[in-house]
């Protein structure tokens, strides 16, 4: 009875074992122009050899690889797949409805997310950092589901949930009282810097790829000013410790000058938004090196669509308040040389949409190659990474192609004609 039993075992493991192909595919691209994401250079008569899911050469055309699969785009301008670092795709997006984020199980929540993660890959951004969900740990499942293959999406790195004080502008402020709110949407409030410090932990420990904390108020959070410190340097260190300890990164949602100080002088890596930073903070930025994520798009979504559909008249002030300076800020920023990464927070604004900061990019200061590489090689670079962002030899195959010249007019790349993900064709 027993080999009986392990016969269909056998049969099944002998079935999957043929079914393995013997060696990688190998993919051969013929481009038409050539951007690598890391250089300044437009390329012509380049070819890219793929195999498996990483890049094997970029060399000028000859013959494929014998048995290779040719794909002629040479009537399109390739590039690396995009890297967006401000991302929100295991939420629900942002309305009108105070509640919508407690109205939605952590499933539905996690469902959505897969939706916004394909609109996501197909708009040509392979990869993004998820920057935060009020339903904590959500954003590592919807990860891990896209690693496994359940559902199509970018690479995804997360934050797990937002460290944060109570009541501050990482929780779900106006709802319910907030102790009152469901466990999950609570993971990373801490009071103190010891607390902060084992929320650190926990996060990390729980599959967090990168620590996200909320030093300032926030636009889009009810009873918080952007330019009010809402975490002191010894609580942010706190935390700074533990994530350098562990090898993560720790960035810092800061609106206002002085939290941006703190923030930078407490260690972390990167500030999100800087939107009311001064010329002090840009320098501070600049001399130690930190990264600013500045969404220069959505402050016209908001006050566009908020005021259409009756979004809170407390997030339509604060945005008013902000839009403007975050701009001259990134204007600044850029003739100054601090490091700027591409970084929307689409999630405020629908998913896929990502794109359209390109255009305010350049429109403030950036040179479209400078506005590509900061979604290219430089925010490769901001995440530590050395496997995505550019199109060089041992990186994963993530490509985008589109049929016009992104550098004569980077509006191009709002309609991806062909995306591609570990040397797999998604479009």
């Amino acid at each position: 009875m027993r080999r009986l039993r392990q016969r269909p075992l056998i049969a099944a493991l002998a079935a999957t074992l043929a079914a393995t192909p013997a060696a990688a595919e190998t993919l051969y691209i013929q481009a038409g122009r050539l951007i690598d994401g890391v250089s300044d250079d437009v390329r012509k008569g380049q070819c890219i050899t793929i195999e498996g899911e990483r890049i094997k050469a970029v060399a000028p055309c000859g013959a494929p690889p014998a048995g290779a699969t040719r794909l002629d785009w040479s009537g399109f301008t390739v590039l690396p797949g995009m890297i967006d670092l401000h991302t929100h795709l295991a939420d629900l997006g942002q309305s009108a409805d105070l509640a919508a984020p407690i109205k939605a199980s952590p499933a539905e929540t996690a469902l959505v997310g897969a939706r916004n993660a394909r609109v996501t890959l197909d708009a040509g951004f392979t990869s993004v950092r998820d920057v935060g969900t009020y339903r904590g740990l959500t954003d590592v499942t919807l990860r891990n589901a896209i690693e496994r293959g359940d559902v199509p999406g970018p690479r995804m790195w997360v934050a797990g949930a937002y460290i944060t004080i109570p009541k501050g502008g990482g929780e779900l402020n106006g709802v319910v009282p907030n102790e009152e709110l469901p466990a999950d949407m609570r993971l990373g409030v801490a009071a103190t810097p010891e607390e902060a410090a084992a929320k650190t932990t926990f996060l990390l420990d729980s599959g967090a790829d990168f620590i996200k904390t909320i030093a300032t108020g926030a636009v889009l959070a009810i009873g918080t000013e952007p330019g009010a410190v809402e975490l002191s340097e010894d609580y942010l260190r706190a935390v700074v410790k533990v994530a350098h300890a562990g090898g993560k990164r720790v960035t810092a949602h800061a609106h206002g000058a002085e939290g941006i100080k703190i923030a930078i002088n407490a260690g972390v890596d990167s500030i999100e938004h800087a939107s009311l930073a001064d010329e002090e903070a840009l320098q501070l930025a600049k001399a130690r090196g930190t990264w600013l994520a500045m969404d220069i798009y959505n402050g016209t979504y908001i006050d566009d669509v908020g005021t259409k559909e009756g979004w809170p008249e407390e997030y339509l002030r604060k945005n008013r308040e902000t839009t403007d300076a975050q701009r001259a800020a990134f204007r600044r920023a850029v003739e100054i040389g601090v490091n700027i990464g591409y970084a929307t927070d689409a999630g405020v604004y629908p998913h896929g949409l990502n794109a359209r900061q390109f255009r305010n990019m350049v429109k403030y200061g950036m040179t479209p190659m400078q506005a590509i590489q900061s979604a290219t090689g430089r925010a490769a670079v901001e995440m530590g990474r050395d496997d995505i962002g550019a199109i060089v030899p041992g990186r994963f195959a993530d490509i985008v192609a589109v049929k016009a010249d992104p550098l004569a007019d980077i509006t191009v790349l709002e309609k991806i004609d062909h995306v591609m993900k570990g040397g797999v064709i998604v479009r």
